[in-house]
């Protein structure tokens, strides 16, 4: 008698479990048909967004190219290589640059080379006329700061634009001054320096009206 009631037990536990477990499965099948679809659409779209060559069309031979000489250059592994997208021929298949000519050389004679050079000393004026006011508030790393981190640009473009003995005498002068005006700070010599600064925007006209 036991015995059968607890057959029966379990069988009406089993039971209560049954649908459940169903329910889990139906669930489980309606999740991944759901992923697959998302998947499906995204890449759906992701294709439509890559290039037409990469697409092989029903019927059509592979396309190749050698070195943009041979084949078809304008095949996917190809793309725009071999100078296919450049304005002017090249110097040779295997190259990106255009043959040597006249606007391919650098010339120091041309204008827009010694007005880059000019920019760049009313630039060093702009700085030095910062000076004054970093003594006053002794601020002596802004001075060195001033006199290094862009003067080496003045540097090039004072040696660039000095042609005659008299321009290259001026520009020694200007150099000297920043010296004298970055040792002054250094020694935090207020005076000093600004006494040097101010020899150094004089000598720096001097020079600019040489130009």
């Amino acid at each position: 008698m036991k015995s059968a009631i607890c057959f029966t037990a379990l069988v009406a536990s089993a039971s209560a479990f049954a649908p459940e477990a169903n329910n889990a499965r139906v669930s489980t099948a309606v999740n991944a048909e759901a992923r697959r679809e998302v998947f499906g659409k995204i890449a759906a779209a992701g294709a439509a967004f890559l290039p037409a060559a990469a697409n092989a069309a029903v019927g059509e031979s592979p396309r190749f190219s050698v070195f943009g000489l041979i084949g078809d250059g304008s095949s996917y592994s190809e793309g725009a290589a071999y100078g296919s997208d450049q304005e002017k021929p090249l110097y040779s298949p295997y190259s990106v640059y255009s043959p040597q000519g006249s606007e391919t050389l650098y010339d120091a004679a041309t204008p827009e080379y010694a007005a880059r050079k000019k920019a760049v000393l009313v630039e060093t004026k702009n700085r030095l006329a910062k000076i004054p006011a970093y003594v006053e508030r002794k601020e002596w790393f802004n001075v060195r700061d001033e006199l290094t981190r862009y003067m080496y640009e003045t540097r090039g473009a004072v040696r660039g634009l000095a042609k005659t003995v008299d321009q290259k005498e001026k520009a020694d002068v200007f150099f000297r001054a920043i010296e004298d005006t970055n040792g002054a700070a250094t020694l935090h010599k207020g005076d000093a320096c600004k006494a040097a600064n101010a020899k150094a925007l004089a000598a720096l006209d001097a020079f600019t009206a040489t130009l």
